[in-house]
């Protein structure tokens, strides 16, 4: 199915942004996804986050595998880089393209079916690894592009449309985030923009490996009774841990709410998350508490979101490997090729 182009249309005293650009300026191709998808909800969401950042579009790069959720690249910023990868592939070419150019804002887009199942080793390593990007899952517990089978983040006892029943365990990507070394683990639903936004902005921020687990049901194939992806489901089960608003550097930070109430944790750019309604005491930079909160509200069917875990302290990828800060396309070419007698002394020193 092939997407058509949206039209731009200016409103009078529409609001812009710091750059001049308004939130039309952030839109891409028209959807071709079902009407209701909560995929929409979340394209509509990264398209706010980039606009009120003030990313120049052409600054960014969006990367997707294979699947429904991996369409949505299409229908955002459509003046930036992107790269429809093969099925469960986009970590090693957000990681290449990274390493390449490390200047730009990275966001990839994915669902359970591509990251948990065929994607799940090169998902896993790229957490690992600590790439600087933010990776987008849009989970609805099936396969919706191939006509509904249960994925592999669909819940024991949950029920196809047709009635079959799901016996096999989730793969939770949060809890499989935080055991392998995501630095922002978060988990949101693509029905509460007003959590999803912040998110996405102190994600796209966050310097390393960002996680955003995103409930966002399948209206044609997972939106039944008897889904735990269900809008019904989630409205009724979700339960916010942690509210997040990204506050720029640029802006004076003030103090909102209580004593106790709120947190300021300060990111690498110098702007912050400021959280508030902490649920008793819950402190997202404890990993060992973010686990523990999260197989508790596993065991009394609560499906947590907000901002889990962060990291700020861990180095990110072009870090730990002493990476090049230029882009490759911007280094002279005798330093990129120094000659044989180079490679011989760096090939030495692997022996």
């Amino acid at each position: 199915m092939s997407s058509f182009v949206k039209p731009l249309i200016r409103r009078k005293n529409e609001p812009t942004n710091k750059l001049g650009l308004t939130r039309a300026d952030y839109d891409g191709a028209m959807s071709t996804l079902c009407a209701g998808c909560g995929h929409d909800s979340v394209t509509s969401s990264m398209a706010r986050a980039f606009f009120e950042l003030s990313i120049e579009p052409h600054r960014a790069v969006k990367v997707s595998g294979i699947g429904c959720s991996s369409k949505t690249t299409a229908y955002f910023l459509r003046e930036a880089h992107g790269n429809n990868t093969v099925h469960g592939r986009m970590p090693s070419v957000a990681t290449g393209a990274i390493a390449a150019n490390s200047e730009l804002t990275y966001i990839g887009v994915s669902g359970d079916g591509d990251s948990l199942s065929i994607g799940l080793g090169q998902f896993v390593h790229a957490m690992r690894r600590n790439v600087n990007m933010l990776y987008v899952l849009e989970n609805n517990g099936v396969y919706g592009l191939t006509k509904g089978q249960f994925s592999a983040a669909a819940d024991i006892g949950s029920t196809a449309k047709k009635g079959a029943v799901n016996n096999l365990p989730p793969i939770d990507p949060i809890s499989l985030a935080l055991s392998v070394g995501a630095t922002f683990v978060a988990r949101g639903f693509s029905g509460d923009r007003e959590q999803l936004v912040p998110l996405i902005k102190a994600g796209l921020k966050h310097k390393g490996f960002g996680l955003i687990d995103i409930i966002s049901p399948c209206v044609s194939f997972n939106d039944h009774k008897g889904s735990t992806k269900s809008y019904a489901h989630t409205y009724e089960y979700y339960n916010p841990a942690v509210h997040a608003d990204y506050v720029p550097p640029s802006e004076y930070i003030r103090a909102a709410y209580d004593a106790g109430d709120a947190m300021d944790i300060e990111l690498h750019d110098g702007g912050a998350i400021t959280l508030r309604k902490l649920g008793n005491g819950y402190d997202p930079r404890d990993r060992a508490a973010a686990m523990a909160k999260v197989f508790e509200a596993e065991a009394s069917n609560e499906i947590l979101t907000g901002l889990l875990y962060i990291n700020e302290d861990h180095e990110d990828m072009h870090a730990m490997t002493r990476m090049e800060d230029r882009p490759l396309n911007a280094i002279p070419y005798d330093e990129l090729n120094p000659g044989s007698e180079m490679l011989k002394t760096i090939q030495a020193g692997f022996k």
